[in-house]
């Protein structure tokens, strides 16, 4: 019954369809054909469903129910739930320490830069403080992104560049012009919660592939080429997020391959290239947007309250995105913000920044590695850049109570859970190494470590 209420829910079953047969279902969900009959026949006698004599079950016809997201997927821990997760880090108060959200401490960011751009375009024309913005996005910033794609050999032209409002956005944009309810989307298992997140609205199928320190395992990706015949991958390229993980060129190369042998389309999300001392290969730079789109934004290396983002495709995808892009946000970002973001780029200090960046993010990578054994808590891999460590828990413990612990104490941590599709990353935690600084955070991992032990102690013991 749970199983049908989630498939209303995320409206891969609508008003009018017909129900899987009694022994079909039975057969997927491996329970005995009597469980499903009497499943729809509870669910008939509440009105859900309908039984039409001859034919089968289906779909009662009624008004269309709102989305609600949360009921989009089988319930879970909320410390596990992406929309949760999120919650906790963006509506925290200033003064709850934030080791498990993705940003960096606004005394890491590049301020300066943004003050001076800010002041000049104060003094700016009149049209830039009060209109609305370009379609396709400041010219200016434009430019800049094609300049960086022409360092990774990328030939590509400035019609293929489109300016949004966000990296989420143009995740958002792109999965409405390609997807349709019902399609099958493969992820990273772990990847960004957020991906998940945003696909439970659009209503497809996720599908987590199992990502190693080298990318995704290809026999599994393979597998499920083969298998679902899905319509899109959605990955991180040069810093995988949580892992930290950077994809060799012998994966790329094989992803490329499979992809056109199976007529995939891969988004690459490109937001962590900044972080990287050496640029990694990219998808988008073999394939050379082909069947890849890159998307990406600003909030990570410039400002996230400075809402950015971008996506490069092809040219025929940009110009369809661009009226997906009217229809749903009338234009671009704003020209203020976007011409800020190009002002701090070209601002010599930028460069400089971000050199110091690096430098300060290696050091803490290493201190809170250090820490964090200390506690008995391993780093999975040691990442070339970036501010994230995934890490796993001594053995037995579960992230998710642990975090549980520490927020009782005001201290947001990232259990395992709310990146992996499969929930199998429970003994895993990702941190924020610029977020670790504050001696509090120690104090209270250390106690959240033992709650969670004695927890499962205490478990084994009833058990």
């Amino acid at each position: 019954m749970a199983a049908i209420r989630v498939r209303l829910a995320n409206r891969s079953l609508a008003s009018g369809d017909r129900l899987p047969s009694i022994r079909g279902l039975a057969a997927s969900m491996g329970v005995s054909p009597s469980t499903i009959a009497e499943a729809y026949d509870r669910l008939a006698a509440e009105g859900v469903i309908r039984s039409q004599r001859g034919s089968g079950f289906y779909v009662a016809r009624r008004a269309a129910a709102p989305l609600v997201l949360a009921d989009a997927e089988p319930r879970r821990d909320r410390a596990v739930d992406p929309f949760w997760v999120s919650r906790q880090s963006l509506d925290a108060d200033p003064r709850i320490t934030r080791p498990g959200c993705g940003w960096l401490p606004a005394d890491w960011m590049p301020t300066a830069a943004l003050r001076r751009a800010l002041r000049g375009l104060a003094r700016g024309a009149d049209d830039l403080l009060t209109d609305y913005g370009n379609t396709r996005g400041t010219l200016a910033l434009r430019r800049l992104l094609l300049a960086g794609f022409a360092e990774e050999g990328i030939v590509c032209t400035i019609d293929q560049v489109l300016l949004t409002t966000s990296g989420t956005q143009a995740l958002d944009l792109v999965c409405r012009l390609l997807l349709r309810p019902g399609d099958i989307v493969l992820v990273d298992d772990p990847c960004y919660f957020n991906f998940r997140a945003l696909l439970r609205a659009h209503q497809v199928t996720v599908i987590g592939l199992p990502y190693t320190q080298t990318g995704p395992d290809l026999a599994a990706f393979e597998t499920a080429l083969g298998q679902h015949r899905p319509r899109l991958y959605i990955t991180n390229s040069a810093l995988h997020n949580p892992t930290g993980a950077t994809p060799t060129l012998q994966t790329v190369h094989r992803l490329l391959t499979l992809a056109k042998t199976h007529d995939l389309t891969i988004i690459e999300d490109d937001i962590f290239a900044d972080f990287e001392p050496e640029p990694s290969p990219r998808l988008a730079g073999l394939d050379g947007f082909d069947r890849v789109i890159r998307i990406g934004s600003f909030s990570k290396t410039i400002s996230a309250s400075l809402r950015c983002g971008y996506i490069a495709a092809r040219r025929d995808w940009i110009e369809d995105l661009i009226d997906l892009q009217i229809a749903t946000n009338f234009s671009g970002p704003s020209p203020v913000v976007a011409e800020v973001v190009a002002r701090v780029l070209t601002d010599g200090g930028y460069r400089k920044h971000k050199q110091a960046l690096h430098l300060r993010l290696a050091h803490a990578r290493q201190e809170t590695a250090e820490r964090l054994r200390a506690l008995g808590v391993e780093p999975w891999a040691m990442p070339r850049g970036g501010f994230t460590l995934w890490c796993r828990l001594p053995d037995g413990l579960d992230s998710t109570a642990v975090a549980k612990a520490a927020m009782a104490e005001d201290v947001v941590l990232a259990p395992g859970n709310v990146f992996s599709t499969s929930q199998t990353a429970g003994a895993f935690m990702r941190f924020n190494v610029a977020q670790c600084a504050d001696p509090h955070v120690w104090a209270v991992l250390r106690r959240a470590l033992a709650t969670a032990q004695q927890k499962t102690v205490q478990q084994e013991h009833a058990s």
